[in-house]
């Protein structure tokens, strides 16, 4: 079974990760998750906070001259901006009356979680609530991406929608081509400069946006996840996956929700024979057909909502007094969907490694490799 737990606070002192389950002898390196952890910092109209941090993980456990040990991996990374926060973070005597939130943001976990956990303060909610959770999600889950990759899948993302603006739809080859280099990750140089446009409006106005972005896995085996039991269903834990990304507010698979509106015919991919195999004519499936992978392309959409905190803020209610306020605002982006795609490529990668084991189980990646060729 693999897992992972993520933990530490926003403005703590770092976060951390365990990830349990993963086999040995797989190859990973702190530079290999650096990679990822620089992809998820970049992106235009992020905040100030990317000026501070450059997140680099530390490998603490489970790895040994670049290769998995078969024991619990565990990870950290330093918060660079822990010596700004010291005495109102710290564990133990804490600095409790500065930087204090008493006035909720609308669409934050702030007013939900001082309801929930009775805190005062609400830092205590927004601290762990905080988007800066990805950065150890991503250090864990890369371990995931690691190994699909070490087995053959390939894991791309790019964004379609930022606010108004919907980039054409375009081939995988155009995609991986372009959208590295783009400060959004859209692969349409005209719709990048429209929503670029887009983003520098909302900041003028304080405002903030969100938009929506694709995953495309490529070379994923048959029969991954499976039909028996609503949680071994492999689109659900996918799109569950996706739904834990803060901000993510819905997921669609293949046509999603353009299905709904379209017979049948014009829905279900048709299945050919090419003499050694099936094949289908389309994939308005996704790649996934009750709960299993087909072979086909797993394509994913997900959509993020507007961050929460606004510097023009919403009218909220301060909990001190019980009279109308400006919503608290903290250090925040104008837009972070390039971030959340490669948040959610993580996250994906992550789902589709446990799912492998499940099939492919072993200790060891030697193992694995025998029953992959049908040796055991």
């Amino acid at each position: 079974m693999l897992r992972y737990l993520t933990a530490g606070e926003s403005h703590g002192i770092a976060l951390t990760a365990i990830i349990e389950g993963m086999p040995a002898g797989l190859d990973l390196t702190a530079e290999y998750i650096n990679t990822q952890l620089s992809r998820r910092q970049q992106g235009y109209g992020r905040g100030g906070r990317m000026q501070i941090e450059t997140d680099k993980v530390e490998l603490l456990s489970g790895v040994r001259g670049g290769k998995t040990l078969g024991s619990p991996i565990s990870l950290q990374i330093k918060n660079r901006d822990w010596s700004n926060w010291s005495a109102i973070m710290a564990a133990g005597e804490a600095d409790l009356t500065s930087r204090t939130v008493v006035v909720p943001r609308p669409g934050h976990g702030d007013l939900a979680g001082h309801i929930k956990y009775g805190h005062q303060d609400l830092r205590n909610i927004l601290e762990r609530a905080s988007a800066r959770e990805t950065a150890a999600r991503v250090a864990a889950c890369t371990v995931g991406r690691r190994l699909i990759e070490h087995y053959g899948m390939e894991i791309t993302s790019h964004v379609i929608r930022i606010g108004s603006v919907e980039a054409p739809r375009s081939s995988l080859e155009n995609i991986k081509a372009h959208a590295p280099q783009s400060v959004l990750l859209c692969a349409d140089a005209d719709a990048e400069a429209a929503m670029i446009k887009e983003i520098d409006q909302a900041k003028e106005n304080g405002d903030s946006l969100g938009g929506v972005f694709e995953i495309i896995v490529r070379h994923v085996p048959v029969g991954l996840g499976s039909h028996v039991h609503w949680d071994r269903k492999l689109d659900g834990r996918l799109a569950g996956a996706l739904m834990s990304i803060q901000a993510i507010k819905g997921v669609e698979i293949g046509l999603g929700f353009r299905a709904a509106s379209l017979p049948g015919s014009q829905v279900h991919d048709e299945i050919f024979s090419n003499g050694t195999g099936f094949i289908r004519g389309s994939n308005n499936a996704g790649g996934i057909e009750a709960g299993i992978t087909n072979g086909e392309d797993i394509v994913i959409r997900a959509a993020m909502k507007p961050i929460a905190t606004l510097y023009n803020p919403l009218r909220s209610i301060n909990l001190e007094n019980g009279q109308e306020d400006k919503a608290a605002i903290e250090r925040s982006d104008i837009c972070a969907v390039p971030a959340a795609a490669v948040v959610a490529e993580a996250v994906v990668a992550f789902e589709l490694a446990s799912a492998f084991l499940e099939k492919f189980s072993g200790d060891s990646i030697p193992e694995i490799d025998k029953r992959c060729r049908g040796e055991i």
